[in-house]
């Protein structure tokens, strides 16, 4: 099959044989065969709730030195109404650029990003809505407010949890455009951890997201060194807050996966992306994420987007220090500020 062996040449990191191939009108098919081999995991997009209201609600509301912190409500679907974290900053003149950020394996979910957890590396949401972004800051199936929900995406017709959190959150980008404050065509998304590669799962799939950070998100699966059953196991993957189906039709291996890392990546170009993957994160191998990211450049170079894929590697463990943060902050002023916003 042509896309395949297209593909397969880029994963190779054939970036001549990619550019002489195909040419950046043809990509969008090449993308949308990623999308169904994603699919394939992580079972089907539910197509039938788009369009459903989203009848926000106000819970609670926090008047800050700088922005507005109000606990909502909305609907992500008939029998789902989580709760998120709305951030709105006081000093913003017309419509501000807006951010989903997204949390890490954490208890409190929703509330690390927005401030009120204990991790102050993680506050992306306070940082920036101080920063003059709108942040909305939801909680993942199983953490957060969702803990003491009898929801189960399973008994509504879900294959993962993984699925089940893509669709949330691009009901949060329904419920962010649909802001008077945010400026519809200039939203992104970032994550560190479970927030990582969730906020890339979110752009290869949603094409409104503009610019994605990722921290200590991925590393290629056969590189994956978060299992207590040695590296490559993609047990943990397979949990049923993520995609069982990866340990129920393909054993927990790597070489049996319809998809990888690089071609996530690729499913994004030529929007932004910026990858913060320190040099001793003990779960994604910093190897196996310069593996992906140079796998993943050429599709980029083809889309005249070869700038939009960046990576920086701090010192430290699985974490997103100070330094990355400014760095993927400063990255973002430039794609959803000053910049484009993206295709």
């Amino acid at each position: 099959m042509r896309f395949g062996f297209l593909v397969f040449s880029a994963m190779l990191g054939c970036s001549t044989a990619l550019g002489q191939s195909t040419r950046p009108e043809d990509w969008e098919a090449r993308r949308q065969g990623i999308l169904n081999r994603m699919q394939q995991v992580m079972g089907p997009m539910p197509t039938k709730w788009r369009g459903l209201p989203l009848e926000m609600q106000v819970l609670e509301s926090a008047d800050l030195p700088r922005y507005v912190r109000t606990k909502i409500r909305f609907r992500v679907e008939p029998e789902d109404r989580p709760t998120a974290w709305l951030l709105i900053p006081k000093d913003v003149k017309g419509k501000a650029p807006a951010m989903l950020c997204l949390h890490q394996t954490v208890d409190c979910g929703k509330d690390e990003p927005a401030g009120l957890g204990k991790n102050t590396e993680l506050r992306c949401g306070q940082e920036l809505a101080e920063r003059g972004y709108v942040a909305l800051c939801p909680d993942y199936w199983t953490f957060g407010d969702y803990r003491a929900s009898t929801y189960d995406p399973y008994q509504h017709g879900y294959r993962s949890g993984t699925m089940k959190g893509i669709w949330t959150h691009m009901r949060c980008v329904d419920l962010l455009q649909s802001l008077p404050q945010v400026q519809a065509d200039r939203v992104g998304c970032i994550g560190h951890s479970l927030g990582g590669h969730n906020a890339l799962f979110l752009a290869a799939f949603d094409e409104r997201i503009k610019a994605v950070v990722s921290s200590c998100g991925f590393s290629s699966f056969a590189s994956y060194a978060g299992s207590k059953y040695g590296g490559g196991d993609l047990r943990n993957w397979a949990q049923k807050r993520y995609m069982p189906r990866i340990a129920e039709v393909y054993g927990n291996d790597p070489a049996r996966m319809p998809f990888d890392w690089p071609e996530v990546l690729m499913a994004i170009a030529p929007r932004a992306v910026f990858v913060s993957a320190p040099v001793r994160d003990e779960n994604f191998l910093i190897e196996g994420v310069k593996k992906c990211i140079g796998e993943a450049q050429p599709v980029f170079r083809l889309m005249s987007a070869d700038g939009s894929l960046r990576s920086i590697h701090p010192q430290g463990g699985h974490s997103f220090p100070k330094e990355a943060r400014d760095s993927a902050y400063g990255f973002l002023d430039q794609q959803l500020k000053q910049g484009s916003g993206g295709r």
